[in-house]
């Protein structure tokens, strides 16, 4: 029997939680899903997991959907459809384009949505941003979005966004290795099923 795929067990392998919000659909590639984002509790989850929210907000977080399940629905929506922009913005970059002045749009909508919800503020001689109202059902997605500008916007500062050309994959990557060459969002997964497919067709008869 095959196992149940959720966001809780899914493997974060992008190398940034922008890119690990991309890849919460389980392949891109050759098919499409299954969507790991099936409630508003698996968007808060994943949030958690990639250090985007903190264990106390959570549980607001999740309190508040319970209580508002329409909203819930609808912030999850929202963020499945930026999910989907940022996935075109950074496939873009990994064919040396700059993506879409529609995607950038987009972005950039939810950015001007989420900025009128941050402060500045002065904690023990520090400065550092914090949110007017973190118990919005949206407020997963307007750090997501900031995340994801903050990726983007530090292009010429870090290495390539790359795609994985694995079976049914299609995840997206920062590639830090050395050479600059890595090919598969894993080696354990994508890698060595890629080697072993390649292994048996050079094997098969007539080739």
């Amino acid at each position: 029997m095959n196992q149940v795929k959720t966001i809780a067990a899914a493997r974060l392998v992008g190398g940034h939680p922008a890119l690990d919000f991309v890849n919460t659909v389980d392949a891109w590639r050759d098919r499409w899903g299954p969507d790991l984002l099936v409630s508003y509790g698996d968007l808060v989850t994943w949030a958690l997991r990639v250090d985007l929210i903190d264990s106390a907000l959570s549980v607001r977080l999740l309190h508040r959907a319970d209580t508002e399940p329409a909203e819930a629905e609808a912030a999850l929506l929202r963020a499945r459809s930026l999910r989907t922009t940022l996935r075109d913005l950074f496939l873009a970059e990994t064919m040396g384009e700059t993506g879409s002045e529609e995607n950038a749009a987009r972005l950039d909508a939810v950015l001007q949505d989420a900025n009128r919800r941050r402060e500045l503020r002065l904690i023990a001689g520090t400065f550092e941003w914090g949110w007017r109202d973190d118990n919005d059902l949206d407020t997963v997605l307007h750090r997501i979005a900031f995340a994801a500008a903050e990726l983007l916007t530090s292009r010429n500062e870090r290495r390539d966004v790359r795609e994985c050309h694995g079976i049914n994959c299609g995840w997206l990557f920062l590639d830090t290795s050395r050479g600059g060459r890595r090919q598969w969002c894993s080696e354990e997964a994508c890698g060595i099923h890629m080697r072993v497919r390649r292994f048996r067709e050079k094997g098969s008869p007539g080739t």
